[in-house]
Formats: C-alpha cells, structure tokens, sequence
C-alpha cells in the first residue's frame, strides 16, 4: 500500500491518504489499494486505458486521470466531463460521453473540441473492428457513431430501448444491454443495423453491466432488481446459467486470461463468476469494496479490476457538515475513491 500527500498542481487537487481495506486470510481477491482524491460533482463510468497505461474518471466539468500502474494522479482533463471515457489509441484522441460529445488530446490532456449529437449519451466505446467510437444512448438515436480522427458524426443506429453498457467481438458483431427491456441487441457492424434482441427470461431483472468472453461466444448479462447475472450463447440467445450477484449492479466485464465475468454493485461488492467450462459457472467470490462503487474497468495485464466511488469529505473539528447531505458527494466537495481489486 502507497500513501501520498501532495498537491497535484493540474486543477489544484489534494490528494489524500491512500489506504486499503481488510479482507480475510482465505479470500483470493481483495482491495489491494485505494486512492483518494478531493474534488466536486458526481460520477458514473471509470476507463482504464490498457494501452497508455492510465485510468480515466469523469467527475463534474472535468475527467481524472491516474496511473494504471503507479495508482499516481497524473492531473485532469478541464472542461471535459460526462458519464464514461473512450479512447482510440491510433489517433491519441479521447472522448466523453456528454451533450455535446468532449474531445480531447490524450497526450496533452487537453480538450480539442465539442461535438454535437442528439439523444442522451450515456455508455461509450472504442470499437476495433470499424475503428470508430459508438456512444450509447437512452433515447433515440440508441447508437451515434464519431470518427475518432476527425471527430465527426458519420452515422447514427437505432435499437430502441434504453442503452447501456456495450461489448464487441472485435469480428462484426456488437452486444449491448438494453436496460428497460431485460434484453441484450445484437447489432451487426459490417450493415450497422439490428439483427435481434435476446430475451434474459423471466427470473433477469434489468441489465446494465454486460460482460463477453469473445472465444467462447458467452455474454454476462449483470442485472439488478432482481440482482443476477444472466449467462447467454451470444450465437443463439440460449440462457445458460442464471447466478446470484450483489445489489445494484452498473457495470461488468470479463476476463479471458482467468476466465471470470464480474460485477461492480452499489452495495459495495465486486461478484466474480468463474467460467469453469463453457457450459459450467459459478460465484467465486463477493470482494467487499465500498458502497457506491457500481461502476468498474479491467486491467487485463495485471488481472486487477478498478472501480470507483465518491463520499462526502469529513469536515474539520467545529465545522457544519456540507450542505445538501447523502453520500457520493453529487453537488458540493467530496473524495473520489479510486480501488484496485486483485489477488
């Protein structure tokens, strides 16, 4: 565990003692370090950035950004904010998911431009296989398309339904959970149209984490109320399996070097699902991580999962509590809790 205590001169923040949580002796993942950073407004997505190394957290009118592995604040992106951060390593151009879209230089860290779209952007991606960046929407248009070079719209694609988190195969094919639903659409990239809707059945509550093994064709549909993951055959929508997960669920993901999907939850867990065969799963583990922490991206070259949360700053000795009250720290000053799940 690292402990740091200096100000970051970009932005100005301070940042606060990092420190860990316990876990037991026995428990094969566990918070292995957390960062702590002041700062104002509310978050949703995290995004690790697996190529340059480096973490992104939106959080109010600008986006955070931390080493992926030195857990170091490296400052912040001004003036760019929103839910959720892609990247396109080739043009070293960064985009958030707001109205309108923020642009930025990954290598300056500095915004470029804002580009307008319609709806209501929440989830984002850098998709391999056309090479551009798809923002995820509530509302119609489901799906806008940029060009992570120019930075320009060039198409639109319509699901219906409420979007959330997306995953692609990388060979044509994007999944991606349709919350309101209970579905997962399957949207083919070589056509950019709908090809069908997979129903989670009955016992699924409303999917927003959504996790892939590309290999296998498996996806982990992360639902909440009722709080499951749905194991689906991406080929044919067949459910597979359907397994109990913690409260709250807002993201999810896979990894294929250990074969587990996993789950970040408001309740303050990290569910991992062990893909014992491609027909066979299981709850591993429920890591305690905080409450608040819903949202979670891989580092897939050291098998670590982060995952983010805010809380209200303790005032000094003497000093009224923030106004506004409730945790997260949504309005007014509160930390930005960055946690490293490993083993």
């Amino acid at each position: 565990m690292k402990n740091y205590l200096h100000l970051i001169p970009m932005a100005g923040l301070c940042l606060l003692a990092s420190s860990s949580f316990a876990q037991t002796a026995d428990s094969p993942y566990k918070v292995l370090d957390t960062v702590k950073v002041m700062g104002t407004g509310g978050i949703d997505y995290v995004f690790a950035d697996n190529d340059a190394r480096r973490i992104y957290v939106p959080r109010g009118n600008q986006t955070y950004v931390f080493g992926l592995d030195d857990h170091k604040p490296m400052g912040a992106i001004t003036n760019i904010g929103g839910h959720g951060i892609a990247i396109d390593s080739k043009s070293h151009h960064g985009f958030s998911s707001s109205s309108p879209i923020g642009m930025f230089d990954t290598e300056t860290m500095q915004k470029i431009k804002s580009i307008d779209v319609k709806g209501r952007p929440d989830g984002i991606l850098f998709e391999p296989f056309t090479g551009r960046v798809f923002v995820f929407s509530h509302v119609a248009p489901s799906i806008t398309m940029i060009d992570p070079k120019e930075g320009t719209v060039v198409g639109t694609i319509e699901v219906g339904g409420a979007m959330e988190q997306a995953q692609s195969d990388g060979a044509g094919k994007l999944y991606v959970a349709v919350e309101d639903e209970k579905k997962v659409a399957v949207v083919d990239l070589k056509t950019f149209k709908l090809v069908t809707k997979y129903d989670l059945g009955t016992t699924a509550g409303e999917p927003a984490g959504l996790g892939l093994d590309a290999k296998n064709h498996l996806l982990f549909a992360m639902c909440s109320d009722p709080s499951v993951c749905v194991v689906v055959n991406a080929e044919d929508g067949k459910v597979l399996k359907t397994l109990p997960i913690g409260n709250g669920s807002d993201n999810g993901g896979f990894n294929p070097n250990t074969m587990e999907a996993f789950s970040s939850q408001r309740d303050g867990t990290l569910t991992i699902i062990k893909e014992q065969t491609p027909t066979t799963f299981a709850v591993e583990q429920n890591v305690e991580t905080k409450a608040g922490c819903k949202t979670c991206s891989l580092d897939s070259k050291n098998n670590r999962i982060i995952t983010v949360c805010t809380e209200r700053a303790q005032p000094a000795a003497g000093e009224a509590p923030p106004a506004g009250g409730g945790r997260g720290g949504r309005g007014g000053p509160g930390n930005l809790d960055v946690l490293w799940v490993g083993r």
